[in-house]
């Protein structure tokens, strides 16, 4: 039913939210979290580097297996044409997340994927702001809680800004042509 109300947003966008940003609805913003490697981290990227972003587990038998995979062969396609973008998550479970299991799962998908955790007050913030929907769906009992977070992978700028969307459904080629389209090479 929730997807029913999307084009509702759409329409309720302000004017000049949608003069101002690539996408005809507002989306992103500020949050503060903390890495798997305990560093504070905000959606600017301190590399300077555009980012793909996605909400999920670092441990995931669902769409992670799928969006994860995507971003890291994104990142490597981009890296060959020599532009540099930074991997990122984003939690949905702090509980199964953690600052100190995240780290090897992660990096089974990419060298560079950067996990965020933080408290739920600070994820509820991020999950706000990229309109994610965030309820416990059910109860695996191989898992855990499982909880609903939606399957986009977001194109930020280095500043956090979103640029776009990649649905994990695309090839890695599609999903580097998109995302070429916005931070490729200016000519």
């Amino acid at each position: 039913m929730k997807h029913l109300l999307f084009p509702l947003a759409l329409a309720a966008a302000p004017a000049v939210v949608m003069a101002q940003s690539p996408l005809p609805f507002d989306l992103g913003g500020p949050f503060a979290l903390i890495s798997q490697s305990g560093e504070a981290r905000t959606q600017v990227n301190p590399q300077g580097h555009p980012q793909l972003l996605f909400f999920g587990y670092a441990n995931c038998p669902g769409i992670c297996t799928a969006a994860l995979p995507l971003m890291a062969d994104v990142v490597d396609n981009l890296s060959d044409q020599g532009i540099a973008v930074s991997p990122v998550m984003i939690t949905v479970d702090p509980a199964r997340d953690t600052v100190e299991n995240m780290k090897v799962p992660l990096a089974n998908y990419h060298a560079d994927l950067v996990g965020l955790t933080g408290s739920p007050e600070a994820l509820d913030m991020a999950y706000k702001a990229f309109s994610v929907d965030h309820k416990l769906a059910y109860d695996d009992p191989t898992y855990g809680p499982v909880y609903t977070h939606g399957s986009l992978i977001y194109l930020l700028d280095e500043a956090g800004t979103v640029l776009t969307l990649i649905p994990p459904v695309l090839d890695a080629e599609r999903a580097t042509e998109v995302a070429l389209k916005y931070v490729g090479p200016k000519g």
